[in-house]
């Protein structure tokens, strides 16, 4: 995706793609955090696509809540929104998300 097709909101909080607004990732995430958190991100993608061309429904399940674990830590997902919260709380998403999936 180019530059173009994305945009931030005014606020920050979001982006816009393809006219569709997103909740943006938490600016405050470290850079090679941040990173590591998104390879965690497109590595579950192309698993839960391999298990639903391959009709694994537990395989499936397990790949989805990978995704949903790596947008939440990256701020993507989630109560409070990251800029509703303290930067306490904000650490502590990222580092318990990436401590997960680097388990997993």
């Amino acid at each position: 995706m180019n530059q173009r097709e994305l945009k931030l909101t005014p606020d920050g909080h979001h982006v816009v793609i393809r006219g569709r607004k997103w909740r943006a990732t938490d600016p405050a995430v470290p850079d090679d955090v941040a990173t590591r958190l998104r390879a965690h991100l497109m590595a579950a993608r192309r698993a839960a696509a391999t298990a639903l061309r391959e009709g694994d429904a537990t395989a499936e399940r397990a790949a989805r809540d990978r995704v949903h674990a790596a947008k939440v830590a990256l701020g993507e997902r989630g109560t409070p929104p990251w800029w509703e919260d303290d930067e306490t709380g904000r650490r502590r998403r990222w580092e318990r998300g990436l401590r997960h999936l680097d388990e997993g």
